[in-house]
């Protein structure tokens, strides 16, 4: 196989995610919410490796046809907001109006960051909440709070994406990716182990993906109050 076939297979790697989405959106239409999250664990895994894969294999010279940023954004779309979106107002966690909002609120201010020029920082983290509303999601089907809690951080994540605050990508952000990338790769494992076991209280599985999520959601503005090392 040569370099173009590779970066061509790159591209298909990408656009396996439409169909994890579809899968997860079958799911959730049926409110079979562990299969529906379990296929979105499968596209956020996919998504962590295909950027790598894609400037490994330079899919913008041996493959260029295909845009892979425009087919990576509009299943990022698909897979962080608008599946997750449905699910927290199909299954009750929010109920009335409160549900209603959080779609609009969720859906809105995703679409306008995800067509940011300014959503890259110079290190190649996030300006802004980056819109991972799969995340966020998934550890409130696990934990179950109140909705006002629910609202509460609907309404503080959507506005934290036009705020001047970094949040890291695991994978692109070079500090602290020896800690950070591992962290990420556990929070994969637990939400898994989460969805496989229908996210029972007593497991194991809701710490973990507890402190994987909070660390993944802070460490980046920690990096911002604590300069690095000349």
């Amino acid at each position: 196989m040569n370099i173009q076939q590779r970066a061509l297979c790159v591209h298909l790697l990408t656009a396996s995610g439409a169909v994890f989405a579809m899968l997860a959106l079958l799911a959730a239409a049926k409110d079979e919410w562990a299969i529906m999250f379990l296929w979105l664990v499968v596209a956020f895994f996919v998504d962590g490796i295909d950027g790598p894969l894609a400037r490994k294999y330079d899919v913008k010279t041996n493959a260029p046809r295909f845009d892979g940023v425009l087919l990576d954004l509009i299943i990022d779309y698909l897979t962080y907001v608008f599946i997750p979106a449905f699910a927290l107002f199909q299954s009750g966690l929010l109920p009335g109006w409160t549900g209603w909002f959080a779609i609009i609120v969720i859906t809105f201010a995703s679409a306008m960051y995800f067509a940011d020029s300014r959503m890259k920082t110079e290190d190649n983290s996030f300006h802004g909440f980056p819109g991972c509303w799969n995340m966020l999601v998934l550890v409130l089907f696990a934990i179950k709070p109140s909705f006002w809690i629910i609202l509460a951080l609907v309404a503080v994540l959507s506005l934290a994406m036009f705020l001047p605050l970094k949040f890291i990508h695991p994978v692109r952000t070079e500090r602290w990716r020896s800690l950070s990338l591992p962290i990420a790769l556990a929070w994969t494992f637990f939400a898994g182990w989460a969805a496989w076991i229908n996210f029972h209280p007593e497991s194991w599985a809701l710490w973990g993906l507890i402190a994987t999520s909070l660390y993944l959601i802070g460490v980046g503005i920690v990096q911002q109050l604590v300069p690095p090392r000349a």
